[in-house]
């Protein structure tokens, strides 16, 4: 998850300006022009070819199953790109991106903990069992970054040493997965100090306004409700009342704020009037798991809120804007499409949860669209089998990116669906669903 109060979208570079950028030298603007011109898709013929297709009409769709496996294999591919047991952040097939490239990108803390859960998930769906292998490496890895106080640091490894608490929530994620597949404490000793630490770290209201990451709007974080049902998990497998009552008041004081309508204000990166898709979906996946973990109809009816008001907004074609504003209108022509998959999860489990059918109409339309965004036949493999950031490729979020939480969200689905056609049982998937 990447923005700050100042998001410089043009360039993929999403950290605030300095005062000395304000007034450059022309020096400066000559070579930052240089920049973004090098970051240009013409200069890189991946991206260019790959934004040639998107104007042909996308990609080949073909069955679930063969959409899940590449994007598995991209996964595979991130992880060992790293050589840590960390997934890299994901694949710039530019050189726009402020990590650098192209190329792969490094290991990012946060998205390899709710990584670890959809590795154990893709294990069960699929039968594959070396990737439980893959999945304990990642969880392991994340102990040794975790930090002292028990927080995850924001970024991706050795950008910052802030902690961060969306960060640290997503990781704990891992850790309980980790832990109730394996039974090794060494999992349940993290899980404890990251969740005392966000107990800490906590406002009275139940929202965190300290230790948010510095690469965020910290004023802008009701998609911390992540974290609450992070908490609400850790609660109730540690045994930890402490780590109950912060759930249930972040959820609750995330619904209370919720307007009438559905939409959640101070839910975004870097705009709350018009905030992306992707931090809505997060807010809402939020306050549907905590609701259900902890029976709290409240929250849960929050949810169900939100996921109504935006599968209203789903097109034909299964395309939805990538930001909206308070009255749900589309603010970009874009779509951004790692919300589009998590809204997918999110209308999913909400047919689970409440057994109602009318909760997959949304569903199919969307993963079509996003199988036809999937490049599967790329020579290259930091392109094949991942999901982007947007669509078109050079759309404002994630800018000429392969990610690898876009594409684990992807997968998620895929796994869940196949496993919705063939019979299972929802709460089959494991103790911490990705």
């Amino acid at each position: 998850m990447r923005g700050t109060p100042v998001e410089v979208e043009s360039s993929g570079d999403t950290r605030p300006r300095s005062a000395s950028a304000t007034h450059p030298s022309a020096l400066v603007k000559l070579r930052s022009g240089l920049k973004r011109l090098r970051g240009l898709p013409a200069f890189h013929p991946t991206a260019f070819r790959e934004r040639v297709r998107e104007w042909l009409g996308g990609h080949p769709v073909a069955e679930d199953r063969l959409h899940a496996e590449a994007a598995l294999d991209w996964l595979a591919r991130a992880q060992d790109a790293t050589q840590s047991g960390g997934v890299a952040r994901g694949y710039s097939l530019t050189s726009g991106s402020h990590l650098g490239g192209p190329g792969w990108q490094p290991a990012y803390p946060e998205t390899t903990g709710y990584i670890i859960p959809t590795l154990y998930l893709a294990a069960e769906v699929l039968d594959r069992p070396e990737l439980r292998d893959r999945a304990r490496r990642a969880a392991e890895w994340e102990v040794t970054v975790q930090m002292p106080s028990g927080a995850v640091p924001a970024g991706v490894l050795g950008e910052s040493d802030s902690p961060a608490v969306f960060n640290t929530g997503q990781v704990l994620l891992g850790y309980l997965s980790a832990y109730s597949e394996t039974g090794d404490e060494v999992f349940t000793t993290a899980a404890r100090r990251a969740g005392t630490w966000l107990v800490d770290s906590q406002g009275a209201d139940g929202l965190w306004r300290k230790g948010n990451s510095p690469l965020a709007d910290a004023e802008s974080t009701l998609y911390n409700a992540r974290v609450g049902w992070a908490l609400s998990e850790a609660g109730a497998l540690l045994g930890e009342p402490t780590m109950t009552q912060a759930a249930s008041r972040n959820l609750r004081r995330v619904a209370s704020l919720q307007h009438a309508n559905g939409w959640l204000p101070n839910c975004c990166l870097s705009d709350p009037t018009q905030p992306l898709l992707h931090t809505l979906a997060y807010a809402i996946r939020g306050l549907l798991e905590g609701g259900r973990v902890l029976s709290d109809s409240e929250v849960l009816e929050a949810a169900v809120r939100g996921a109504r008001a935006l599968a209203e907004q789903v097109r034909a074609d299964g395309r939805m804007a990538g930001r909206f504003t308070d009255d749900w209108r589309g603010a970009v022509g874009w779509s951004c499409l790692t919300g589009e998959a998590q809204m997918a999860n999110v209308w999913l489990r909400l047919h689970h949860v409440t057994g109602d059918a009318r909760w997959l109409e949304p569903v199919r339309p969307v993963l079509t669209f996003l199988k036809r965004t999937q490049n599967r036949s790329s020579a290259n493999p930091g392109l094949r089998g991942g999901i982007k950031g947007a669509h078109p490729v050079g759309g404002r979020y994630g800018r000429y990116q392969i990610l690898n939480w876009a594409t684990k969200f992807f997968l998620d689905a895929l796994l869940r669906q196949e496993w919705l056609d063939a019979g299972g049982d929802g709460d089959g998937l494991r103790y911490v669903l990705p």
